[in-house]
């Protein structure tokens, strides 16, 4: 006879990768439950890591929105403009296409980010292009020539849109397909599910754990690039786990019941 569901074995400690938007919040506005559903991994001994495709604001922005819900954070973000910024060389000339995090991310890696206007900037080594809400002709018109002088094309991430509490909104891959038609080429993707953002992910936190995200096409891809199981949230852009590719190995409403799930019944924590 299987085991009651309180008495079954605790599940050994691994890693939980967390997307943000979808899983965390949406918009400003937390999803009921989510912090807890953290506290609850944590005091099971469970690392958790956020791991989010967007690149729009600097690491630090990001960990304080988490603290703002309730969530210590500080060293568990990972960003896809990290990710895409680990493909720079220090020193290289960068024109970017995305917003501060981006360009923080840049920074960091010792490259330099060039701020283009209507004049000719020079040599660029890399356009990099995010989350780039404030798109404008003369940038875009510089991006494309950069890459048809050389320049390589780079992206933090594809995401078609993101999901706000009004609904879907363009993301990031919607401008960056401006650039890539523009340029006559396609970008190398760093964020989730992509070789730079997985390999990231392995080399930090091993080869097993479980990815919770909201899109299938990029939480559900990277958990099967990482070997992890995926759990789906109906919380976000998903509304319902028929007919996923690929098949999540849990689909719930949020990340509170997922959590609940995994570790047998609701906590008070």
């Amino acid at each position: 006879m299987p085991p009651a569901a309180g008495d079954r074995p605790a599940p050994q400690p691994e890693p939980w990768v967390l997307d943000l938007d979808g899983v965390m919040w949406l918009g400003p506005e937390p999803i009921p439950g989510s912090a807890r559903a953290v506290a609850r991994l944590r005091a099971a001994g469970h690392e958790v890591v956020f791991v989010t495709n967007s690149s729009a604001r600097p690491v630090a922005d990001v960990e304080a929105a988490l603290a703002g819900h309730g969530v210590e954070a500080r060293g568990a973000v990972v960003t896809s403009a990290g990710a895409a910024a680990g493909l720079l060389e220090p020193g290289e000339r960068v024109l970017v296409c995305g917003g501060p995090g981006l360009e923080e991310a840049v920074a960091a890696r010792g490259a330099e980010a060039v701020v283009v206007g209507p004049a000719d900037p020079g040599p660029i080594d890399a356009v990099v292009c995010g989350y780039w809400p404030g798109v404008d002709h003369a940038r875009l018109r510089w991006a494309a020539t950069a890459v048809h002088r050389g320049a390589r094309l780079l992206a933090s991430n594809d995401d078609a849109t993101y999901p706000t509490p009004e609904g879907l909104v363009p993301g990031s891959g919607a401008t960056l397909a401006a650039v890539e038609r523009a340029a006559g080429t396609r970008a190398v993707v760093a964020g989730k599910p992509h070789p730079p953002m997985a390999d990231a992910l392995r080399a930090r936190l091993g080869d097993r754990g479980t990815v919770v995200g909201d899109r299938p096409d990029t939480d559900g891809l990277l958990a099967a690039a990482l070997g992890w199981r995926f759990t789906l949230v109906l919380s976000g852009v998903t509304p319902t786990g028929d007919g996923v590719v690929p098949v999540p190995a849990v689909v719930a409403p949020d990340l509170a019941t997922a959590v609940d799930d995994a570790l047998g019944g609701r906590s008070p924590v």
